[in-house]
């Protein structure tokens, strides 16, 4: 196990690195600068201002510079937001984004692979037929379309619940948002869980299992589900990753102020360092649960070694 933790440590390091040094090299690439404004600044004051960020340096110095700061743990000021360092936003936004990723990925887990299993017992059945359609219909209409229609039958033509805002993260503003990252997350889980399922249940020890008398819950829970949901594992890190860090599209719909938004904001703007700040919490998120993701498929399968 300790070796196991050692090599993933190793690999990481550089895979960030790597991470910071294309998206820095990127963001410096791309057209326009985070001081271009419909107002011109005078020659003096942009060199001033350019001098106070480290702008003016040579951009092979500025490299250095950045990433040694985040190897200390301090990723900049933001260039856009006065007195704000990048810590600091994110420090104040990430919470909305957290409780709606983690809200979404476990619903979406649960009914997922609730849904895959019982459309695997009842292959080519209504059931199944009717599960996978909802399943395909979930994954083809994107969140942008999904998003206006529930808050027009649920908030605007019934008036159940409210149609954005946070309010302090009060039940009543989470669940359209939470639902609408839920739903293509249960398309997906519920495509994976059914596929892993039916092999599962053409396996030498499962048709063991039935050989012996067992009853079929207890095939199905001690003896199928485990390699069953192997693929669900491995789809959970990157996509847990992906809702925690944000989504724009449900942040804008519904007026929350998560991280998605404050991303696609500083792109917008050249805020270098925001963006820089997303993009190496996003890298790290997904390293840090593609490593948990391998533990637990080792604990699932025997066959699984961490040496």
């Amino acid at each position: 196990m300790l070796r196991f933790l050692a090599r993933r440590l190793l690999v990481a390091v550089p895979t960030l690195l790597l991470v910071i040094t294309l998206a820095f090299f990127m963001m410096r690439a791309a057209p326009g600068g985070p001081f271009d404004t419909d107002r011109r600044l005078s020659p003096e004051i942009e060199k001033n201002v350019l001098a106070r960020y480290g702008l003016d340096r040579p951009l092979g110095e500025q490299y250095v510079t950045y990433v040694a700061g985040v190897a200390r743990g301090d990723l900049g000021p933001s260039l856009k937001y006065r007195d704000k360092t990048v810590l600091q936003i994110l420090k104040e936004n990430y919470l909305v984004s957290l409780v709606l990723g983690l809200s979404a990925m476990v619903i979406g887990s649960l009914a997922g692979v609730g849904l895959g299993v019982l459309a695997a017992l009842k292959r080519d059945g209504a059931l199944d037929r009717g599960a996978m359609a909802l399943a395909v219909l979930g994954v083809c209409i994107p969140t942008f379309v999904t998003a206006p229609l529930l808050v027009l039958l649920f908030a605007s033509t019934l008036g159940w619940l409210p149609s954005a805002g946070w309010n302090g993260g009060a039940l009543a503003n989470l669940i359209l948002p939470v639902l609408v990252l839920a739903l293509p997350q249960v398309a997906v889980i519920s495509r994976l869980t059914r596929a892993g399922m039916i092999e599962s249940l053409r396996s030498n020890h499962v048709r063991t299992a039935r050989a012996k008398g067992l009853s079929g819950s207890r095939i199905v829970l001690r003896h199928a589900m485990r390699p069953a949901v192997l693929p669900v594992v491995s789809y959970l890190g990157p996509a847990t990753a992906a809702l925690i860090t944000g989504s724009l599209v449900v942040e804008r719909i519904f007026n929350l102020p998560g991280l998605g938004k404050f991303f696609v904001l500083s792109a917008l703007q050249r805020d270098y360092t925001v963006v820089m700040g997303m993009v190496i919490i996003y890298a790290a998120l997904i390293l840090l649960l593609n490593l948990i993701a391998d533990l637990v498929q080792a604990a699932l399968d025997p066959r699984v070694k961490l040496s």
